[in-house]
């Protein structure tokens, strides 16, 4: 596991730079009246990989965000029960959206779908998307089988 999450930090991370160097290359064309044409359909294809891993490294690291307000006043069998409701809708909620982009990927799978400027394909797009809901669902469901067998 470490491995992939090194590999994701690296992939998340140098994703986010190329959004970055893009982005700032766009307004400073911007500036000087030399536009940088297509600037949003790059930022937005490498912000899925960022957004992607970084999703995946929250999980595995099991580091999403939460507040503890509540649950620390909470005696401890309501607490187990708390965070195994919230791993249970976890799991639903990336059953539903892998569902939902499995649904339109297949809809749409045999019509050639493309940004306008730089004629980016999305096919590859929604394949990454797909696959990193359902790296996401199994980490969820994974991390509810454990929760529920303490």
């Amino acid at each position: 596991m470490k491995r992939l999450r090194d590999l994701l930090v690296w992939i998340a991370g140098g994703a986010l730079l190329i959004a970055v160097a893009v982005d700032s290359l766009a307004m400073i064309g911007r500036q000087v009246r030399f536009p940088l044409l297509g600037s949003i359909e790059i930022v937005e294809a490498v912000v899925l990989f960022a957004a992607g891993g970084g999703l995946i490294i929250a999980t595995l690291d099991g580091a999403h965000a939460r507040v503890n307000l509540l649950l620390e006043r909470l005696p401890k069998h309501w607490r187990r029960r708390v965070v195994c409701l919230h791993a249970l809708g976890a799991a639903l909620l990336f059953a539903a959206l892998s569902a939902g982009t499995v649904w339109i990927a297949a809809d749409l799978w045999h019509g050639y779908e493309e940004s306008e400027l730089l004629k980016i394909p999305y096919k590859p797009l929604r394949i990454a998307a797909a696959c990193t809901l359902g790296v996401l669902l199994v980490l969820s469901l994974r991390a509810l089988t454990r929760r529920s067998s303490k």
